[in-house]
C-alpha cells in the first residue's frame, strides 16, 4: 500500500511539472500579460524544483522519509490552494514557486525510502512499479491541464492537484499511524546537511552515476525536447495529434514496467544499459530519418521502452550509492538530471533552429548508445 500510495503522491508532482505549459494562454488574458511573460509561472516552479531537492534529501535521511514526503504533499496542496486564489501574475509565479520548494521532495525521497524498504534484488522491478505513476503524470500532466482548463478554467486544475496530494499525504500519514517503522530514520544523522551532501560526493561511484544521469538526462531531453516541433514542421501535423504522438513515450514507459521483472532476469543490469542504449540509439535515428509521422511515432514509442530500461538502472545505483544517507545521494542524482536538462536544451535550440530537429536526434543517436556501454562497463569494473 505505501508503494501505491507513493506513486500517487509522485504522479502528483510529476504532473506539476507540465500542467501549466497549456494554460498560458489562459493566464496571459486572466493577467493581462503576453504568454511570453505569462511563462514565468512554469520557470518558476521548474527552477525551485529542481534546486530545492538539495535540503530536502539530508532533511530525509535525518527525520524520515516517508514523514518529509508526506509533509511534502500536504504543503504542496497548499500551494497549490494558493495558485487557485491568486489574483496577480506576481502572486502565481510566487505560489508556483513555493510549490516547486515543497513538491520537488516527494519523487527523490519516495525512491530513497524504497532503497531503504526493498531489497537489491527485488529493487529494479519495485522502482518501475513505482514509476507507473510517475510517468502516467508526465503523460497526462499537460493533457490535464488542457482539458480541464478548457473546461472549468485554468483555477480548477490548481484545485485538482491539491486534491490529489491532500490524498496522497493524508493516506501516508494513515499507513505511518498504523506501521510506524515505516516512518523511521535510517541514516545520516551525524553532522550537517552540508557535511551529508559532502560526505556522499567524496565517493568515486557516486561521481561515475551522477556523471552519467547528467549525460543521459541532457542528451535525452535536449533532442526529445524537441520531437513535437519536428512532427509540425516535417510534416505538417497539429497540435492535438502531436500531443498523442508524444505521448507515445510515456506508452512506451508502461510497456517496460509491464515486463520489467522479466527484462531484469534475462539481461541483468549491465544488459539493460547495453540493450537500452542501443534501442534509444536506434529510436533516434529512426525520428531523424523518418519518412512518415508513424515512422517517428514508432521511434518516439521504442525511446520510451529504451529510456526507461537504462534510467531505471541508473536510479537503481542511485538508491544504493550511499546506503546509508539515501536521501542525499537521490538528492544529487535528481538535481544532475536536472542540471543536464537545463543545459541540453539550450545547446541543442540553436542548432534545431538553424537545421532542424534531425541533426539533435543524430547525435542522440550516437551518444546514449555510447553512454550505455560506458556504463555497463563501469558496472563489470565494479563488480568484479
Amino acid at each position: 500500500m505505501a508503494i501505491v500510495l507513493l506513486s500517487v503522491a509522485a504522479f502528483a508532482s510529476a504532473a506539476n511539472m507540465r500542467v501549466v505549459d497549456p494554460l498560458l494562454v489562459q493566464l496571459a488574458a486572466t493577467f493581462g500579460v503576453s504568454v511570453g511573460a505569462a511563462s514565468i509561472a512554469a520557470t518558476s516552479f521548474l527552477f525551485a524544483n529542481g534546486v530545492f531537492v538539495l535540503v530536502h534529501g539530508p532533511f530525509g535521511d535525518r527525520y524520515g522519509k516517508m514523514p518529509v514526503v508526506a509533509i511534502a504533499c500536504l504543503t504542496a496542496a497548499l500551494c497549490c490552494l494558493l495558485s487557485a486564489m491568486a489574483d496577480s501574475l506576481a502572486w502565481l509565479t510566487a505560489a508556483r514557486f513555493l510549490t516547486g520548494v515543497t513538491g520537488s521532495a516527494i519523487i527523490p525521497l519516495a525512491i530513497a525510502w524504497l532503497g531503504d524498504n526493498v531489497s537489491y534484488e527485488r529493487r529494479q522491478a519495485v522502482l518501475a512499479r513505482f514509476l507507473t505513476g510517475q510517468t502516467l503524470g508526465l503523460m497526462t500532466g499537460a493533457a490535464l491541464g488542457g482539458a480541464l482548463g478548457d473546461w472549468l478554467g485554468w483555477r480548477s486544475v490548481f484545485w485538482v492537484l491539491a486534491a490529489i496530494y491532500v490524498t496522497a499525504g493524508g493516506a501516508l500519514f494513515g499507513v505511518m499511524r498504523a506501521h510506524p517503522d515505516v516512518a523511521r530514520p535510517t541514516g545520516g544523522q551525524q553532522g550537517s546537511m552540508i557535511a551529508q551532501m559532502l560526505k556522499v560526493l567524496r565517493r568515486r561511484w557516486v561521481i561515475t552515476v551522477v556523471l552519467v544521469v547528467a549525460l543521459e538526462g541532457g542528451t535525452f531531453w535536449g533532442a526529445f525536447t524537441f520531437v513535437g516541433a519536428d512532427l509540425h514542421q516535417r510534416f505538417d501535423m497539429g497540435f492535438a495529434a502531436i500531443g498523442l504522438a508524444v505521448a507515445a513515450f510515456g506508452a512506451g514507459g508502461f510497456a517496460y514496467v509491464l515486463v520489467a521483472p522479466q527484462l531484469v532476469r534475462l539481461l541483468g543490469e549491465r544488459g539493460l544499459c547495453i540493450w537500452g542504449g542501443l534501442g534509444l540509439g536506434i529510436a533516434f535515428a529512426t525520428m531523424a530519418l523518418a519518412p512518415s509521422p508513424e515512422v517517428e511515432f514508432a521511434g518516439i514509442m521504442l525511446s520510451g521502452v529504451s529510456f526507461y530500461m537504462l534510467h531505471n538502472t541508473l536510479q537503481t545505483h542511485g538508491t544504493q550509492m550511499a546506503p546509508e544517507a539515501r536521501g542525499a545521494a537521490m538528492a544529487l542524482f535528481a538535481l544532475c538530471l536536472f542540471v543536464g536538462q537545463a543545459i541540453g536544451v539550450p545547446i541543442a535550440a540553436p542548432i534545431v533552429d538553424r537545421w532542424g530537429a534531425p541533426p539533435v536526434f543524430w547525435a542522440a543517436a550516437v551518444v546514449l548508445p555510447a553512454l550505455g556501454l560506458w556504463f555497463a562497463a563501469a558496472l563489470k569494473r565494479r563488480h568484479s
